[in-house]
This record gives C-alpha cells, sequence and structure tokens, in this order.
C-alpha cells in the first residue's frame, strides 16, 4: 500500500495529476472536499486511515507545505504499513497565479493565501519520512515531467 503526498502551491497542478496520473489506483483525499466539516485534519486522517485499513492507496491533494503537514500523514501511513511516496510541484508563483486567475470563480484563491503558502511551503527532503519523492513539472504538451527526486531539483 502507498499513501501519495502532493506538495504545492494552490492551482500547481496537483488536482490534475491527480485525475490523471493516480485516480485510477489511490483514493483522492482532499481538505477541499469537507471545507464545513469541523476538524479537517482529524476527518482526512479517519478517511486515510479507512482506506489503507481497507487495503488501498491514497492520495493526500493538499497543499502539504511544511513537515507539520507531513508528518501526521507519515505516522498514520507507517501505522498502516503504507509506503510514503512524496510528489513535489516545484513553485512557480507567475504561473500558479495565471492559472488561478482562469479558474471559475468560486474556486478561484484569494492571491494572499497563495503567497501565505508560499512562505510556508518547504521542499521535501527523504529525511521528512518520504520511502521516495518525485518531482513534478509540466511537461508543456498537456501532461507532466515525472522524475525520482534529487538533491539539486
Amino acid at each position: 500500500m502507498e499513501l501519495a503526498v502532493l506538495i504545492g502551491l494552490q492551482a500547481s497542478g496537483k488536482t490534475t495529476f491527480y485525475q490523471r496520473v493516480l485516480a485510477e489506483t489511490h483514493v483522492h483525499v482532499s481538505k477541499d472536499n469537507f471545507p464545513n466539516a469541523r476538524n479537517r485534519q482529524r476527518k482526512q486522517l479517519r478517511l486515510i486511515a479507512e482506506a489503507l485499513a481497507a487495503g488501498r492507496n491514497v492520495a493526500v491533494d493538499n497543499t502539504n507545505p511544511a513537515p507539520e503537514q507531513w508528518h501526521p500523514l507519515v505516522e498514520r501511513a507507517r501505522t498502516h504499513r503504507a509506503s510514503v511516496v512524496g510528489y513535489w510541484f516545484p513553485p512557480d508563483p507567475t504561473a500558479t497565479l495565471r492559472r488561478n486567475a482562469t479558474r471559475p470563480e468560486s474556486s478561484r484563491v484569494p492571491e494572499m493565501g497563495i503567497h501565505d503558502t508560499l512562505g510556508r511551503l518547504r521542499r521535501p527532503h527523504p529525511s521528512d519520512g518520504f520511502d521516495q519523492l518525485h518531482t513534478v513539472r509540466f511537461d508543456g504538451n498537456g501532461g507532466f515531467d515525472v522524475r525520482r527526486w534529487t538533491e539539486t531539483d
């Protein structure tokens, strides 16, 4: 079993990546799916645990900008003996703001929110508990270029 953690700014392509690459094999968990829940983190961890307990792979599709967000996910995966794979979407604020502006108004993120996430965004490292890390970029042809993480990415 696998827990995939998507890490990047809003409008960086994470959800599209999930839909095109992981949807057939992973259950989608995102706090965006329950915006009015009282304790979104608790609900997210419960959904992850339920899916892993059922033997299903899970993809966590949030910004996940820093270890404070990754560590509870890694711990939950370890409880279920699942491997943890991180997908890092390097920040490109100009392109992110451009993509965000094309979203329907109801799903558009305020610019301040993107800048706030950018200020907290930290590149993941294997020492953060990930079994594998990949860097994900747009390939220029409507798809994605996924590469194994290296120190120089």
